[in-house]
């Protein structure tokens, strides 16, 4: 079956606006004047829109998006009020759920972003309530949920984590980072194969609707892939994704082996293409948000405290050198400009140790970055993966991370002008949930430094922005490039798959991916 798409604009990146695209069973037979040497069985007229490739999201945590669903859904309140009415609704509709979790919470509407126990217990205090903000390196939690997990004035702070107290040292209700997190998360139900498909599928349907073909998945653990692949082999799996597994200081090690197994076990899907796990996730810090991202100069607020360093230097490079042997791309969290010179160390040194191949290392944030750490992107061939939707003043900017860091330093992030310069080639990702999945609310973000849908209409750092053609490429051709996916995906060109999204006036008309077609008017 051959249709024929025509009177359009086409875009692809590196390529002329033309204006045909024929399509044979789902990947692009022709484009421009050559579709003229084939005839067609359908046309169908898309009357003048501007037509782009499907979207890639080059990080996200699509399982926590779904299961963040599941619960109370507090993101966009304004005020810890409205967050308590929409937890009591959520307990008050779901009485048999024995812990109540959801998000994710804007930690700036609070000084210092240290939320009270008591002010969940206000409107449950019967069964645990856990609510993630949305830098997801946070948690307020109620006294039911301290409670059940032991933690007292007398619990020490855990390596990598920090618990927020009060002035006689009791826990306030507010935990930060994963190895803090977990002293309550460990204590909740164990989410199932079947509630993470779920979950999958929900991340797969809202992707679908708003243009976004293929992702990275960024924090999988062993049991989330089991559900993807699980999700491959019952056909609810719908677009195609990349897991990268995460690994931890002390278990790195002992997860070789389950994280080659199931790299194979995807391989040996019916549809390989469906599934790829070949990367491995690091994080190196936390968030200047939290006040744990790692810098080479100490927090105003703090002067005792230059972050968390979650991996020492020797363990970070001895699972880098054994990851990247093993053939797998490593994409390193790292915020702090200390973290992601740390990151390019270690992956400088790995270089030196491994043979050379195709390895393609990913930077994810690159939030503060010295100067003489900009060209090194280019020099190890490190792509930056930057979220596009966090280049504005946003609150969490200015009434956190400002007074934590000085106005110097805040100003001194998302340099997305700077590395280009540089030479670095720049991917981007949402990090949802953390932030908003939808490209289209993000796409101007960098172009113009500033995000009028909000309110936020002063450029921020207009010298650092970029151009509507580079957001769109990073978006598209560069996420495809990271993801080894750019045979496939990524552009309009000869041999590819014809997903891709027609707008007019800067909104959707329709999305075509694949076999599914969205048109705007439905």
């Amino acid at each position: 079956m051959r249709t024929l798409y025509t009177n359009a604009r086409f875009w692809s990146a590196g390529q002329d606006i033309f204006h045909d695209l024929l399509v044979e069973d789902s990947l692009i037979l022709a484009t421009g004047e050559s579709v003229k040497e084939f005839t067609a069985d359908t046309t169908i007229d898309l009357n003048d829109a501007f037509i782009i490739p499907a979207f890639l999201d080059g990080h996200a945590h699509p399982i926590f998006a779904g299961r963040e669903a599941a619960g109370p859904r507090i993101n966009g309140l304004n005020c810890v009020e409205e967050i308590k009415e929409e937890v009591k609704a959520f307990a008050q509709s779901n009485p048999h759920v024995p812990w109540i979790i959801g998000g994710a919470y804007e930690a700036a509407i609070i000084d210092s972003g240290d939320f009270d126990a008591a002010w969940l217990d206000d409107v449950v205090s019967d069964r645990p309530v856990v609510l993630h903000a949305v830098d997801h390196h946070t948690i307020w939690v109620n006294t039911k949920a301290l409670q059940l997990a032991g933690i007292s004035a007398h619990t020490k702070d855990p390596d990598g984590g920090t618990i927020a107290r009060r002035d006689d040292g009791s826990p306030k209700g507010t935990l930060r980072e994963p190895s803090a997190m977990a002293l309550v998360l460990d204590h909740a139900p164990a989410n199932t194969i079947e509630s993470d498909i779920a979950a999958i599928k929900f991340a797969c349907n809202e992707y679908m609707k708003v243009g976004v073909s293929a992702a990275i998945d960024s924090w999988c653990e062993k049991d989330m892939a089991r559900a993807y692949i699980a999700a491959a082999q019952s056909g609810d799996l719908t677009i195609a994704f990349n897991l990268s597994f995460l690994a931890t200081p002390k278990t790195w090690l002992g997860d070789i082996d389950d994280f080659n197994d199931l790299r194979m076990q995807c391989l040996e899907l019916d549809n390989p293409q469906i599934l790829k796990a070949t990367s491995i996730k690091f994080l190196l810090d936390g968030a200047l948000s939290a006040g744990t991202a790692h810098l080479t100069a100490p927090y105003l607020d703090d002067p005792s405290s230059y972050g968390i360093a979650i991996w020492s230097d020797d363990e970070l490079l001895n699972a880098l050198v054994e990851y990247d042997a093993l053939g797998y791309q490593v994409h390193v969290h790292a915020i702090g400009d200390a973290a992601v010179k740390q990151a390019l160390d270690a992956i400088e040194a790995m270089e030196r140790v491994n043979p050379t191949w195709d390895r393609r290392p990913v930077i994810v944030h690159a939030q503060l970055i010295c100067d003489e750490d900009l060209p090194r992107f280019a020099q190890l061939g490190v792509i930056a993966n930057i979220q596009p939707l966090w280049c504005y003043l946003d609150p969490m900017n200015k009434e956190l991370i400002a007074p934590r860091i000085g106005q110097m330093r805040n100003n001194q992030q998302y340099r997305l002008r700077s590395l280009l310069t540089a030479g670095a080639k720049i991917a981007f990702g949402s990090d949802w949930p953390v932030t908003s999945h939808i490209p289209m609310h993000a796409l101007n973000v960098p172009v113009t430094r500033t995000n009028p849908a909000v309110g936020s209409n002063q450029p921020w750092n207009i010298h650092e922005a970029i151009t509507k053609d580079e957001s769109l490429t990073f978006y598209t051709q560069n996420v495809a490039f990271q993801m080894f996916r750019e045979n496939e995906r990524g552009g309009l060109e000869v041999g590819k798959r014809a997903d891709f999204i027609a707008l007019r006036d800067d909104q959707i008309e329709a999305i075509y991916i694949g076999g599914y077609i969205s048109k705007a008017s439905e």
